[in-house]
């Protein structure tokens, strides 16, 4: 009798979850499926016709010196992007947690950006670093800021950068204050009492309470900096002279304006591979990592 309830029980819940199974399968293992398809074609995405060519595309990627330039910059915008943002949002998540005046507000100053579109965000900061930058170097005379950064080769990077750092570290600081407010006062208290200094309880505390946290924050960060585009594509659509044409970019010109769409989904598999790979690495060095250990 226990058994069947159980079974009925089941099958209740399975049809309960069959409606989000069918969309997942309809709107991503589908398209996928086809994607993978599409890679080994010469198709140009709006031509009935198309030849298979076989891994033809993916040896194309691998000499195209095109791609390995979106590549490493790829691998250097997350590298900043990451390294910057777990920074900055641990810092201002620690301030924020502390109990000051006005807490509240400041929280919902620094959250404010989060609600805001990528493709507005970009906007806005294009129109003020065309604006404002050189006007910032008029008066000054620096050098550095005598032209808008987004038409430097040199420094377009570092621009996008700054607007990526701006919203995105709004949640991260969010999730980040949530994982501080989980540790117990006590073990603070204890510690104190043991003459352990800030920075000892910080290390030996703080740190391993936000592992779980700092763990999602940093595939987060890695996953933002390797798919990069709204930011890039509202800012500087690729430019300066390709300076900051990433892999996102480089396949939506592949795929919407050269018509090699075949060619452009094989780099977005080889993208899919590298996020999946950075993935499951990250998630195996935090793996089995608990408070104390």
């Amino acid at each position: 009798m226990k058994r069947t309830k159980l079974l009925q029980r089941n099958q209740i819940l399975f049809l309960f979850t069959l409606p989000i199974l069918l969309m997942y399968c309809l709107f991503f293992i589908v398209p996928l499926l086809m994607g993978m398809k599409n890679s080994f074609t010469d198709w140009s995405g709006t031509s009935p016709d198309y030849n298979f060519i076989g891994i033809g595309n993916y040896i194309g990627i691998f000499g195209d010196e095109r791609f390995r330039n979106a590549l490493w910059f790829n691998f250097k915008y997350t590298f900043l992007l990451t390294a910057a943002t777990m920074v900055i949002s641990l810092v201002l998540a620690l301030i924020l947690n502390q109990k000051i005046k006005a807490r509240g507000l400041f929280r919902s100053i620094y959250f404010l950006p989060a609600v805001l579109s990528l493709v507005t965000v970009g906007l806005i900061w294009n129109e003020l670093f065309y604006r404002m930058i050189p006007a910032i170097g008029e008066a000054t005379g620096w050098g550095l800021f005598q032209s808008s950064w987004l038409g430097s080769p040199k420094l377009a990077m570092y621009a996008i950068l700054i607007v990526n750092l701006w919203q995105g570290c709004a949640t991260l600081i969010v999730l980040l204050i949530a994982g501080l407010q989980s540790v117990p006062e006590d073990l603070y208290e204890a510690a104190s009492i043991d003459g352990a200094t800030a920075w000892d309880k910080f290390r030996a505390i703080t740190i391993p309470y936000l592992i779980p946290v700092l763990n999602m924050v940093f595939v987060t960060c890695v996953k933002g900096g390797l798919t990069t585009f709204d930011y890039i594509k509202a800012m500087t659509d690729g430019g300066p002279m390709q300076s900051t044409e990433s892999v996102g970019i480089l396949i939506y010109n592949h795929a919407m304006q050269e018509g090699k769409f075949g060619y452009s989904v094989a780099e977005s598999m080889i993208l899919f591979v590298i996020i999946a790979l950075v993935s499951v690495a990250t998630m195996r060095m935090s793996n089995g990592k608990k408070v104390g250990d």
